[in-house]
């Protein structure tokens, strides 16, 4: 078979990407070790942002604003780490699936004009896509890094601050310890922001090229018994099924079924980070959107979270969308066989042999290909109104209780410093 590579950018960006976290495919030993070591890097630094956000939180305890804004960063992390921790276990079939993909989809091959085309239209919406969550994920760490040289610009050496609050004696504000501890947290949300979008991005182009099969196959079967375009009936009806079309017809049955045995090696890669996703994204939109409408909230902080909630809905869009693409272009290929030109089929041995397969497609095909979140309810745009409609409740139910929770802050913050000040005397 030729192929030709494509160039594609959204497939550039997301292979970038993974490889800098350790996820990727390696062809020889001096790579494995290099993603062995990436992998490591990766690991070590989500622990270090976890580490240095749980301390955060301790200490931020009883102050409502700084508790929401570390929750949040605590939730991102920890949705990070379980992400780390499922592709970690499942990593063997995860390099199987981007090898199947490199083989597969991601090379052009004997494709016709409408093929191409199909292509090309899945092709443009990723690279939009996958650039412009990329784009907003990235924002989000570039203002984490950047506040601490605005804010501390005109200020004493002493009173510094680091991106994120160490909760140590004033010498970590004092060269060299400050340059020391601001490259760490550089680097550690740099992991964290890659890790963030990296595995969403992957798992978004994945779909919608594994989606563009699906309608390439729709395509193929609708003109399996000849072309469909309304001029075929006295060729087809006069002239017996031969055995070469009969070849090409068993060729989309079989790329049917790989393309069915892929989808569901993507549920048994994914299923389990689907639900967390499902889960917490109704949660980061709500705290996203009450830190960016919060009357007190910095401006830093207000430019931090509409970043990260820009961020958030682009993510939840790619991430439903293309399961739903999915989800319809598999169910499609039953409607491409019944409007194929079966029916001018002569009644002879080949043609008798393809309607009875013709039905087993069609019934197949009524099962759709999804990605479910552990088997509990398939993703589709459903999902994405329902995410919705839970973090405008819960930002709702928030707002509501807004003054409640403050004066319940406030007296956990005063008994908390009754504490420390007892146990310090």
């Amino acid at each position: 078979m030729n192929a030709r590579k494509v160039r594609n950018l959204s497939i550039t960006v997301t292979a970038f990407y993974m490889k800098i976290t350790g996820f990727w495919v390696a062809n020889n030993y001096a790579e494995k070790r290099w993603r062995n070591i990436a992998m490591f890097v990766t690991i070590f630094f989500a622990f270090v942002a976890i580490s240095v956000e749980g301390r955060d939180l301790y200490f931020a305890w009883g102050n409502f604003e700084d508790s929401i804004f570390v929750g949040c960063n605590i939730i991102t992390i920890l949705l990070v780490l379980f992400k780390i921790f499922i592709l970690y276990i499942n990593n063997e079939e995860l390099l199987n699936v981007v090898n199947y993909a490199k083989t597969n989809f991601w090379h052009e091959t004997n494709y016709d004009a409408h093929e191409k085309m199909i292509i090309d239209d899945y092709r443009r919406l990723c690279s939009f896509l996958v650039c412009s969550f990329t784009f907003f994920a990235q924002g989000t760490v570039v203002c984490f890094v950047t506040t601490p040289v605005f804010v501390n610009n005109g200020k004493n050496e002493s009173d510094r601050i680091h991106p994120f609050n160490m909760w140590f004696d004033r010498s970590l504000s004092l060269s060299p310890y400050y340059e020391i501890i601001y490259i760490i947290q550089v680097l550690s949300a740099y992991e964290v922001g890659i890790c963030y979008h990296c595995f969403d991005n992957f798992l978004f182009v994945i779909n919608l090229y594994t989606a563009g099969q699906f309608r390439i196959l729709r395509y193929r079967f609708e003109n399996i018994c000849g072309k469909n375009d309304g001029n075929n009936y006295y060729k087809v009806s006069k002239s017996s099924y031969c055995i070469d079309e009969y070849k090409s017809f068993k060729t989309c049955i079989q790329q049917h079924q790989a393309l069915i045995e892929y989808c569901k090696k993507l549920e048994d890669v994914f299923s389990t980070i689907v639900l967390a996703q499902v889960l917490l994204f109704s949660l980061l939109i709500c705290l996203d959107g009450y830190l960016v409408l919060m009357e007190d909230t910095s401006r830093a902080k207000r430019v931090i979270f509409t970043f990260h909630l820009m961020g958030c809905m682009c993510q939840l869009l790619m991430f439903t969308y293309s399961c739903d693409c999915l989800m319809h272009d598999s169910m499609s290929v039953a409607n491409a066989v019944y409007n194929s030109l079966w029916s001018y089929l002569p009644m002879d041995k080949y043609g008798k042999i393809l309607r009875k397969d013709l039905m087993f497609v069609i019934m197949r095909s009524r099962s759709p290909c999804c990605l479910t979140a552990c088997g509990f309810f398939p993703v589709s745009l459903e999902t994405y109104t329902g995410i919705l409609s839970v973090a405008v409740s819960w930002f709702t139910s928030l707002k509501k209780y807004e003054k409640k929770l403050l004066q319940y802050a406030c007296i956990a913050n005063q008994s908390f410093k009754e504490e420390e000040s007892n146990f310090l005397s």
